[in-house]
């Protein structure tokens, strides 16, 4: 006999995700509003407009969400991908430690993943969790096998496992490992410990450039 066992993150467990994303969230955001201004007058100074980087990301089940950052590049470095890095295209996610496309200011709130808080924005519209999987670029999905695509079936996340656990010096397979982990063991517990865990990890600059 054959048991269908349903997925730890359906049904209510979606609900409380949710909530726990809303309550944690909002506060934040008001907290933060100056900080944003702050990031937001040094990037312009530094380089000029504009403040955000917008680029297209796949949600849960394929859904594409407008996933906003601080811009820490150059404007239109994007076009210039495949100039740094890695080359293969099962990587696209890979940073250069050294890219000459970063800022003056870019570098420095990429070493602390200030870069990243305008997600908030994406959480409180529902497109993303504070806890998940790694955004998927679109070129990158093409390249998903069939189990690699079970990690669609939640929302990114602003931080997950692999941020806690090594970030841009854990290899492409080792963060498809680990994501896929989180996805098949989520529970609230696991969400909490790793928001708990990213402070340290942002702290120490563990793998951040």
């Amino acid at each position: 006999m054959i048991e269908s066992v349903p997925p730890p993150l359906s049904g209510t467990s979606i609900l409380l995700k949710r909530v726990t994303d809303l309550l944690l969230a909002i506060p934040i955001i008001i907290l933060l509003i100056p900080l944003f201004f702050l990031i937001s007058i040094a990037i312009v100074i530094d380089s000029g407009f504009p403040v955000f980087f917008i680029q297209t990301r796949l949600g849960k089940e394929h859904e594409k969400f407008r996933m906003i950052k601080f811009r820490s590049m150059k404007v239109g470095a994007h076009k210039e991908k495949e100039n740094f890095g890695c080359k293969d295209k099962s990587e696209l996610l890979s940073k250069s430690r050294n890219d000459p496309r970063v800022t003056g200011i870019g570098r420095f709130i990429r070493k602390f993943s200030l870069d990243e808080l305008p997600q908030l924005l994406n959480v409180l519209s529902g497109s993303m969790s504070l806890v998940g999987p790694r955004p998927h670029i679109p070129e990158e999905v093409k390249h998903y096998s069939d189990r690699h695509l079970k990690k669609l079936e939640v929302l990114p996340g602003m931080t997950g496992v692999c941020q806690v656990s090594g970030r841009n010096n854990l290899n492409y397979k080792e963060m498809v490992k680990l994501d896929l982990y989180y996805v098949d063991n989520w529970s609230i517990w696991m969400d909490l410990s790793i928001l708990i865990l990213t402070f340290p990890a942002i702290l120490f600059r563990k793998g951040a450039y």
